[in-house]
């Protein structure tokens, strides 16, 4: 019997994972298994809702020409609309097209649009930032981003466009901030106008994880949705890395499936938009229902190994990991033509746009339409999110967590000074549907090296880690580039394969890059 992979979770680390086996791996689709405890596949890509429900989408990750390992694999996966260009080259094209031009990057407590050709920084923010490129990551152990910096740092327009765009708070990672900045350093000189950042032609649900599952599906993967992976049993011995039983429960029964040393088994460990909760226009989201098996099965297999990292770091801080985004369906130009003329960009060139004195920091963005491969004629969507949802608004008296959909609108053209009968035509054809997600920046809380599992743990004979929690040098969470990435260590490592992954693009190795970036932060 050929070796059998099995993998657990869907989202796109899992279906990279797959992907790669067949790719490099040698295996045969029909030899690959993805267990999801949900009905839908994706994980964190989704998109769903009908034009007239109201479409949702928790998230939109962005793209820049250095996701090497993204790119390289989706150069093979044909885009559902043509099948002779890749999903790589429609994201290449759509940039060359039609990139972000942002000019209204922040918008002040009296609706100007902020200058952001200057950074607003002091000399001791300008040393502080440097001295956090420079230190060691070792230095940065269980350190805050507020441990490396004054509070006028977090004042500056370099921060409040920072944390906007990655989703960082004050009290993050301060390793996760070094390497975001390490790592991103080379779209400085572009990071207000936003034009080095690359998306996908639709929501990233009909443009990649469609694609990519039909190309899967056709070299014959199974999908085994509505699966409980509880647990996996090792071969005897002290701190044994082979895998010999998973557990898992599927229509209420228990099942058993024996593992060989030879097959492999791939855990994604942990889930950032695990518990997520939808409300509607018309009403706030419900609490979150309890945790998933993605971390009660990392709690259950890092219980007395130290080296499969510690999953309480990660999911026992919700008001330190959770923010609301909402996504809004209107059957009126109005709000899109209104945008268009404060910002002075065209629908989907516009950018994110950030209101500086927002209660819960709002961020709007109103994408190239259609955002849905389904969206019908005359129907436009666009979408937002508060990092700080508890904070009662500017204009609601509530938290953002207790708002309904149509209050959060509310609170949007509150901040945006839409004349009277505009706000009101917005309000009446528009359908709002928010979304609280608790463990949205888990990935970014302060932690110490050991916290996260290697991809491949010392001494693992048949499982590795994938996607946002398993820990790879250098790169950056909260990106696709980072869950692709493991998944391609996963599968080098476990078949010890010649064809490895990219290197990490390092541009603060480069003089130019960094001279640029400098004079980019000395900017007055």
């Amino acid at each position: 019997m050929m070796a059998q992979a099995y993998l657990v979770g869907s989202g796109i680390a899992a279906l990279a994972a797959a992907a790669f086996l067949i790719r490099d791996g040698g295996f045969d689709g029909a030899d690959i298994h993805l267990f999801e405890e949900q009905r839908e596949i994706g994980g964190s890509l989704d998109a769903g809702g009908t034009a007239d429900a109201g479409y949702t989408m928790r998230g939109g990750r962005m793209f820049e020409a250095e996701f090497r390992c993204t790119y390289d694999l989706l150069s093979a996966i044909p885009t559902l609309d043509d099948p002779s260009v890749s999903v790589t080259q429609e994201i290449l094209d759509g940039h060359e097209d039609f990139a972000w031009d942002d000019i209204a990057r922040l918008v002040d407590g009296d609706g100007k649009i902020v200058d952001t050709r200057a950074m607003g920084f002091s000399e001791r923010d300008r040393l502080e930032l440097v001295r956090c490129l420079a230190n060691p990551e070792g230095h940065l152990d269980g350190k805050r981003i507020t441990d490396c910096f004054g509070e006028h740092f977090f004042t500056t327009n370099f921060w409040f466009m920072w944390c906007t765009t990655f989703a960082f708070q004050p009290w993050h990672s301060a390793i996760e901030f070094r390497r975001y900045l390490r790592r991103f350093i080379h779209l400085f000189p572009e990071f207000a106008s936003m034009s080095g950042i690359h998306r996908t032609r639709y929501n990233q649900y009909d443009s990649i994880v469609r694609p990519l599952t039909a190309w899967l599906r056709e070299h014959g993967v199974t999908v085994h949705t509505g699966c409980r992976v509880t647990d996996l049993g090792f071969t005897p011995g002290i701190r044994s890395g082979t895998v010999d039983t998973i557990y898992l429960t599927r229509g209420g029964h228990e099942e058993k499936i024996p593992v060989a040393p030879t097959d492999l088994v791939l855990v994604t460990n942990g889930s950032m938009t695990d518990a997520s909760s939808l409300g509607t226009h018309t009403s706030a989201p419900r609490p979150a229902p309890p945790r998933s098996d993605a971390w009660l099965l990392w709690h259950r297999l890092a219980r007395g190994r130290e080296n499969f990292g510690d999953p309480a770091v990660f999911d026992k801080h919700v008001k330190e990991s959770r923010w609301e985004s909402f996504t809004v369906t209107s059957k009126d130009p109005a709000f899109l033509g209104a945008l268009e003329k404060f910002s002075g960009r065209e629908t989907g060139r516009g950018g994110l746009m950030t209101f500086t004195e927002s209660n819960w920091l709002l961020t709007i963005v109103a994408n190239r339409q259609p955002v849905y491969r389904d969206q019908p004629e005359g129907v436009s969507v666009w979408w937002g999110y508060g990092l700080f949802p508890g904070r009662p608004g500017n204009h609601t008296p509530k938290p953002m967590t207790m708002c309904s959909g149509r209050e959060i609108l509310e609170e949007v053209l509150h901040h945006l000074q839409l004349d009277e009968p505009t706000a009101a035509r917005v309000l009446e054809t528009s359908t709002v549907v928010p979304c609280v997600m608790p463990y949205i920046t888990s990935q970014f809380l302060a932690r110490r090296r050991g916290d996260r599992p290697k991809v491949v743990p010392e001494g693992s004979v048949n499982l590795a880690f994938i996607g946002q929690f398993a820990e790879v040098p250098d790169d950056v969470v909260f990106t696709v580039e980072y869950s692709v990435r493991t998944a391609w260590t996963a599968v080098a490592q476990l078949l010890g394969l010649d064809k490895q992954p990219p290197a990490v693009h390092k541009g603060h190795h480069d003089p130019h890059v960094l001279a640029v970036a400098l004079e980019t932060m000395h900017r007055r």
